[in-house]
């Protein structure tokens, strides 16, 4: 079966704080090539792109053994590797050795596994009755940007699964996520900051040469900042009140577990955490991009768009005839958290309704919001987005197209296309 993504890319940067663009991120779902030893060259993907290497983490190139062997018509027999429980029919997964899982779409438990399934795995068919998913490393880096810890993913796929979980898949994702998610690159007040919780991290990180020349010290005396980071629920403009899970049919462990990850980020108490942060600088920002992949810490980018003074706010907010709907809110505090605006890229389906969110996002962040679009019929369609769904008038928006070039004065919202972007050579007169 079939089915069709649209993709919009979100990025709150330096004055042109906000939504939309490319991020540096480097957790795109793409295979990392394999090296053929016999010729000396190396194969493309099943896409045919000649992907580089380089800026690639280690982690994409680990893939799951399964040594099961198989019978002369290709199954496998798992009865010797794991136990079927005893309540396997109301729980809706299998999950073998390679890291294909099977969900039941007819099981009463389906709405919790879908939902965990399209956080932590790859869809790889999906027809009415069983649908396919599929582990890999940077699906599980992607989980865990987004706030899953290596023990829930583990605890809740074993809760789910109709048997007991393979050995193989356990240490897979450990190994996976065991160094994703410790760091970030945050951007506050123009300033970028690497900054974690885990202080022998960072110590590890700025014992590299690499690192240290990127490192930005004010003063002599500038040292790693201790700092309290007070978390709080971020409110989505437009969002309706979280609805109560309906509990019929749901095993206890599952429904409880379940519940609990859903409320980990909306509705965990005030808390403090000690953070330790250094200051980069703003033109080192790729190579220490770079080389912190080359250390299995890849940095998750964050914008502090709630204490940010230096960027002015520009006066929008969505219309009150703008009501989200539920798996809209779900991405968008997927995005938002803690005050700060996670750089990202949503996907939904065709119609879904992606340029609402993107509206909804730019209406939270309230920094000024360039929006890149791939032609320029796009262009006047995301302006016609922004009239409709929040207060934002023709004053607000400039767009800059081979048509359209408007006169930037005291706009919020840019709306351009890449090629406009992109472009090198001479630019006339009034695009300059």
């Amino acid at each position: 079966m079939s089915y069709s993504k649209g993709k919009k890319d979100y990025l709150s940067r330096g004055n042109a704080a906000g939504c939309a663009g490319g991020s540096g991120n480097y957790h795109n779902k793409y295979r990392r090539a394999q090296s053929n030893p016999n010729s000396g060259q190396v194969d493309a993907d099943e896409d045919g792109d000649n992907l580089s290497l380089e800026g690639v983490p280690d982690a994409a190139s680990r893939q799951l053994q399964d040594k099961t062997l198989e019978d002369e018509y290709g199954a496998k027999d798992y009865r010797s590797q794991v136990v079927l429980k005893e309540d396997h029919a109301s729980r809706p997964l299998w999950v073998s050795g390679d890291g294909h899982i099977f969900l039941e779409a007819f099981s009463p438990v389906y709405k919790h596994a879908h939902d965990f399934l399209i956080a932590i795995s790859e869809p790889v068919c999906r027809p009415e009755f069983i649908h396919e998913y599929k582990l890999t490393s940077y699906s599980l880096y992607a989980a865990v940007s987004v706030g899953l810890q290596t023990d829930d993913i583990i605890e809740y796929l074993r809760r789910l699964n109709k048997t007991s979980t393979p050995e193989g898949i356990i240490e897979f994702i450990k190994m996976c996520t065991e160094s994703y998610g410790k760091v970030k690159l945050v951007l506050k007040q123009n300033r970028y900051f690497v900054e974690s919780s885990h202080p022998e991290i960072v110590q590890k990180l700025l014992r590299d040469p690499v690192i240290r020349n990127c490192r930005l010290k004010r003063s002599e005396d500038d040292v790693e900042l201790l700092s309290d980071n007070r978390v709080k629920q971020q409110v989505v403009p437009g969002a309706k009140p979280n609805e109560a899970i309906e509990k019929t049919e749901v095993p206890s462990d599952i429904f409880d577990f379940y519940s609990r990850m859903e409320n980990d980020d909306e509705e965990e108490p005030e808390r403090d955490t000690k953070v330790v942060s250094f200051e980069v600088m703003q033109d080192k920002i790729e190579d220490i991009q770079k080389r912190c992949i080359e250390l299995e810490y890849p940095l998750l980018a964050e914008y502090d768009f709630k204490n940010d003074t230096h960027n002015p706010d520009i006066n929008v907010d969505l219309k009150p005839s703008a009501l989200l709907r539920p798996y809209q809110e779900k991405s968008l505090r997927k995005m938002f958290g803690n005050g700060r605006a996670r750089s990202g890229v949503i996907v939904l389906p065709c119609g879904a309704g992606k340029s609402l969110t993107g509206v909804t996002a730019c209406c939270t962040v309230r920094k000024r919001c360039l929006v890149l679009c791939n032609s320029g019929v796009s262009v006047e369609q995301w302006k016609a987005q922004f009239k409709m769904w929040s207060t934002a008038d023709d004053s607000m928006i400039c767009r800059f197209t081979s048509e359209a070039k408007d006169k930037p004065m005291g706009c919020g919202i840019c709306i351009t296309t890449y090629s406009m972007i992109t472009h090198t050579q001479k630019r006339s007169w009034e695009g300059k």
